[in-house]
């Protein structure tokens, strides 16, 4: 068996030289394409490398992208015209002419942070090409990442080199702390300032209790892909493969990486929330490839129920009749102030009564003269277990 005959992604890079290097230099960085080749060598072969510049404006650079084996096309800028547009343009055709004449060419990857590319990607896309887009994180148009199937940030990537005399590192917590200070005048408790209301599904976002933002990333994160799981579930017949739950994150959020929350691998942080009774993980039908699902009949889960009929149970004395679905989750936050049913893999507060109607625990009814859902118990019905 050839190498060719390997079934794997055959990726082709495009660098907009010019944008990606003064992006880096302008927040501490120094481009090097190295990290980044050795990041796509984990996505697939590499078989088409191209970088457009004009180079005599970037001598110092071109070492490190002939040693990476970039093809350097040049692209010299006019006196007498304006320098936008003119390797964009370039880069633009020659993609869109690989794309149609290398049917091998299954991912492109496009280096530049400029908005301008965003119809590239979208035509690249419609011809059911994958799109990888590489940008740093202070200088990439908004518009570029959703446009891609993934998206990384290349201060992001383990070996970007700093330019010398640049840290990393941003404003120090005392620093900040000290000029938050300055400008409340020395006051070391700063004036009260009017919050603005905040949505339900804003709150629901926002990991409930202290600890560190590591952690409250980590419970957003586990809301994250048991939502997800749960959608694709809903969608597919028989288990989800860690690989598809993968895909489908990328395509809810092109710039997720599991590096981000302290992850070497994907299975790693699956492993992490099996661990942590988030998720099972069963063998899968591929090597390497286990299949995923939701934890079934937790002790938590079960107590979601139960916080839910026993709230129910007393609003209705409180109320003298049944209480209404709107309303009814404050009054569950109340008794247990970091109660979210997106922890419970539910995508809604509806859905989770449903859920708990299906399982015994108490009734609902519509009524249509209110427009409202209505819960309770029937004591004569005990509490499932």
């Amino acid at each position: 068996m050839t190498i060719n005959d390997v079934s794997e992604d055959r990726l082709a890079i495009f660098i907009d030289h010019e944008n990606v290097a003064i992006g880096a230099r302008d927040i501490g960085y120094r481009f090097e394409v190295a990290p980044l080749v050795e990041a796509l060598a984990e996505r697939g072969r590499l078989i088409v490398r191209r970088a457009y510049a004009d180079w005599n404006l970037f001598k110092e650079d071109r070492r490190n992208l002939v040693d990476a084996n970039i093809e350097l096309i040049e692209i010299p800028q006019r006196g007498d015209s304006v320098r936008k547009n003119a390797a964009d343009i370039q880069m633009a055709v020659d993609a869109m002419e690989l794309a149609f004449t290398r049917d091998f060419v299954s991912t492109f990857v496009i280096v530049s942070g400029d908005s301008d590319f965003t119809p590239l990607v979208s035509k690249l896309r419609e011809l059911n090409k994958r799109v990888i887009g590489v940008g740093l994180k202070g200088s990439t148009s908004a518009m570029l990442p959703p446009a891609c199937d993934e998206f990384i940030f290349y201060d992001r990537l383990d070996g970007a080199p700093l330019r010398e005399g640049a840290s990393s590192a941003g404003p120090s917590r005392a620093k900040k702390k000290a000029a938050k200070k300055a400008k409340s005048g020395g006051s070391s408790t700063p004036a009260p300032a009017k919050a603005a209301p905040v949505p339900e599904e804003a709150v629901d976002e926002q990991a409930p209790g202290s600890g560190s933002t590591q952690k409250q990333d980590l419970r957003k994160l586990e809301r994250l892909i048991t939502r997800t799981l749960t959608g694709l579930q809903s969608a597919e017949a028989g288990g989800v493969q860690a690989s598809n739950l993968k895909r489908a994150l990328l395509r809810k959020d092109s710039t997720f990486s599991e590096l981000d929350y302290g992850f070497r691998g994907f299975r790693e942080l699956l492993r992490h929330l099996a661990e942590h009774g988030v998720v099972t993980l069963t063998e899968g039908s591929a090597p390497g490839d286990p299949e995923v699902d939701l934890v079934a009949g937790t002790k938590s889960e079960d107590a979601g129920f139960q916080l839910l009929r026993e709230t129910v149970k007393e609003l209705m004395v409180e109320l003298g009749g049944d209480p209404p679905l709107s309303g009814l989750k404050d009054q569950l936050r109340k008794r247990q102030p970091d109660f979210s049913e997106k922890d419970l893999g539910y995508g809604g507060f509806l859905q989770f009564c449903k859920a708990a109607v299906a399982r015994d625990f108490l009734e609902m009814d519509w009524e249509d003269e209110d427009g409202e859902y209505y819960l309770y118990v029937d004591e004569e019905e005990p509490a499932a277990t």
